[in-house]
């Protein structure tokens, strides 16, 4: 048995880049693909500096060579991915999916993530989701009636890429549901705001809720555990307001800063998603360490 998963990468943006060079300093896993559309890409080139396997040929070099890989990485577009998916699945891979596509099961690994190995598909919601709704789970998690989840995000304009800016509806839609699902809301609503400051910003998210009895002290116990937890694979993720009470409103604020690998420090919203997509596929493949039959492509060692 490879002591690395061989994984592929889908997309050679920004999510994608910054993803590659994060794999590359994985114990876990190994970056087989790195594939996109565009030769000339920035992403394409920085791969060939790397001296990273690589395609300009999409999801046609996996149906190529669907031995390549044992998971695939999505970091295309919700568009794209809704082609990719029927395909992947046919191939028996196991997909991590960093697009707002809304299909697979959602996994925040600061949540949910030992019950998603046994998943072949995962979400991995949105960046504004990755941070906003594990504030919204401990909310839900010590508030069990929950009228009112909103979580505002702004990144750095810089920082996303023509697929985010594609990608704007589904984003708004997929952090909804995220945050409906985790906190057990009856309402939910996410603003994302692509902020043209320079110097550029970075990412900071607040999320504000309407509870019946806020109780605040559980509440600020929960969510400095809860970020514990996202500091384990984000090392960037810090609360700038604990959990405060305003005009009855319970109001969180963090602040993601990236470590720097493609983008600048300011881009956290690449680290949060891609920190989370990471621990997500080192879980798969300490997993196949342990059980080899469990998590191959179409559970086959």
């Amino acid at each position: 048995m490879e002591k690395k998963l061989k994984v592929a990468i889908l997309g050679t943006g920004n999510i994608g880049t910054d993803l590659l060079i994060k794999v590359r300093r994985s114990s876990f896993l190994e970056c087989s693909l790195f594939a996109g559309r565009n030769f000339a890409s920035p992403g394409i080139q920085k791969a060939m500096n790397l001296g990273v396997p690589l395609s300009t040929r999409g999801i046609e070099a996996i149906i190529e060579d669907p031995l390549c890989c044992d998971l695939v990485f999505d970091c295309t577009s919700a568009l794209s991915h809704q082609e990719h998916a029927p395909i992947l699945e046919q191939l028996g891979k196991i997909v991590v999916d960093l697009t707002p596509s809304k299909t697979g099961r959602m996994c925040v690994p600061a949540i949910n993530l030992d019950e998603c190995l046994v998943e072949h598909k995962i979400n991995m919601i949105t960046c504004g989701g990755q941070v906003s709704t594990p504030i919204a789970y401990a909310i839900g998690q010590v508030h069990k009636d929950v009228e009112y989840i909103e979580a505002v995000s702004s990144i750095a304009s810089r920082s996303a890429g023509p697929a985010t800016r594609l990608n704007l509806d589904e984003y708004i839609e997929t952090t909804q549901q995220g945050l409906l699902c985790f906190s057990g809301a009856r309402h939910a609503k996410a603003i994302l705001i692509l902020n043209p400051a320079d110097p550029c910003i970075h990412m900071q998210t607040t999320v504000f809720a309407k509870v019946a009895e806020p109780r605040m002290d559980a509440l600020k116990a929960a969510v400095a555990e809860i970020a514990e937890r996202i500091r384990s694979y984000v090392p960037g993720y810090r609360l700038l307001v604990e959990p405060v009470l305003e005009n009855g409103r319970i109001v969180v604020t963090a602040r993601v800063s990236g470590l720097g690998d493609y983008l600048p420090e300011y881009a956290g919203n690449l680290d949060i998603i891609n920190c989370a997509a990471l621990a997500a596929a080192e879980g798969y493949a300490k997993a196949r360490m342990l059980s080899p039959m469990v998590v191959m492509g179409g559970g086959h060692a």
